[in-house]
């Protein structure tokens, strides 16, 4: 077939705009199209660059670079609002303002004058956040963010992600937190419990205001915590394996010269720490992957087998941690400490699955209330859907474990 022969070369003008327009309204499937038309997906897709450039140059701007195309009327309210905008939306610093305003708007300011300005900023934003009414929320979550070395508490409503706290203080300890949640209080912030990691001063502030008020953990930090060794444990790995490849490179040359027994028991020692490193970071990254996708996943099994795998968990990392303790040992000891905590969710989905399963109405089918067993299975199976959608789960050995509550 010669390229005058090609149907492509056979069709019409309104034909290539029928198939670009096609390609662009995006109703048609471009295999489709190409096939009917006995053309290629590439010529389909090369007509849909030729609309799109006429487009493009038909709705361009008329107007010449230098035309005026509004007035802005500039007052000192207005400068005010861009000085902040450019540091709290573009991220700018106090010198980029300043060299903004001189050498685009012919206006001088000092780094001082923006310092200032943004401290009445705050004092105005922190006026309007005491007027909040805090009651509505429900779940709070805390933390402890830093800005350099200074620590700046902060606290966010788990429904609405509303920021109702977030002070630089000296110090994050009991009395510092317990300090910012009475003032909070006076807002009305009483929340039926709250969510944060293992910071003692902030745990003990809680304490001194809500006595009893549960605080649930967090799965974020620990989580963070297990895969930052699982990746430093895989870097270790990959340097066992670029010393041993190294030294494969030095037998080498050493059994042209007819010494290869000199770097013999060299290369014997990083074969065996390439083996044990990677094994090592295999499995610490399998225990991780355990952890964030059944143990501590939202959607997953009942309390019980939760604890059963945590603790399962938290055993294999003993078993390892003679092969590098000073990395292993803290992640396991967070672990073991912080069990019941960051398992406490999963004790409030069961509370949940209760309530539905006595809300809900029994059916009045003879063969359900002639067989109890497989009703309250069957109640199970419907909680577990409503809550979570959860899978069975794999254990260890190799069994199905069932969501049960």
């Amino acid at each position: 077939m010669t390229p005058s022969t090609f149907p492509a070369t056979k069709l019409l003008s309104t034909q290539r705009i029928d198939l670009a327009i096609a390609a662009m309204a995006g109703f048609a499937n471009i295999s489709n199209v190409a096939a009917e038309h006995q053309v290629s997906r590439k010529f389909i897709y090369q007509q849909k660059d030729k609309a799109t450039i006429a487009l493009n140059d038909a709705f361009a701007a008329t107007a010449p670079d230098d035309a005026v195309l509004f007035h802005l009327p500039v007052t000192k309210t207005w400068l005010n609002q861009l000085t902040l905008s450019l540091t709290l939306i573009c991220h700018s610093s106090y010198r980029g303002v300043v060299e903004l305003m001189r050498d685009i708007l012919g206006v001088s300011i000092s780094e001082g004058s923006v310092h200032n300005l943004h401290q009445v900023a705050a004092q105005r934003a922190g006026e309007i956040n005491r007027a909040q009414d805090l009651s509505p929320i429900r779940v709070g979550l805390h933390d402890e963010i830093f800005q350099g070395n200074q620590p700046v508490l902060a606290g966010v409503d788990a429904n609405s992600i509303y920021c109702y706290l977030l002070a630089a203080e000296d110090h994050r300890d009991a009395d510092t937190w317990a300090i910012h949640l009475l003032y909070a209080g006076d807002q009305g912030f009483n929340p039926d419990y709250t969510v944060a990691d293992q910071g003692t001063g902030l745990r003990a502030g809680q304490a001194i205001v809500w006595e009893g008020k549960p605080c649930h953990g967090d799965v974020f930090h620990i989580l963070h915590q297990c895969e930052s060794l699982a990746n430093v444990l895989g870097r270790v790995a990959q340097g066992a394996t670029t010393r041993r490849q190294a030294m494969d490179l030095k037998m080498d040359v050493a059994k042209e010269f007819g010494c290869g027994n000199s770097r013999a028991l060299q290369l014997g020692l990083a074969r065996r720490a390439e083996v044990q490193t990677s094994r090592l970071a295999k499995d610490i990254k399998t225990l991780t992957q355990w952890l964030r996708r059944d143990v501590l996943a939202l959607a997953g099994p009942c309390l019980a087998t939760r604890v059963e795998l945590f603790d399962f968990v938290t055993a294999e990392l003993v078993a390892r941690e003679h092969l590098d303790s000073k990395r292993i040992r803290p992640v396991r000891l967070a672990l073991q400490n912080q069990r019941d905590d960051l398992l406490a969710f999963a004790g409030i989905f069961w509370r949940i699955g209760r309530q539905i399963e006595c809300h809900r109405p029994r059916p009045r089918s003879p063969h359900v209330s002639g067989a109890p067993g497989l009703f309250v299975a069957a109640q199970a199976r419907y909680i577990t859907g409503v809550l979570a959608r959860v899978v069975p789960t794999v254990r260890p050995d190799g069994a199905q474990v069932s969501c049960r509550l």
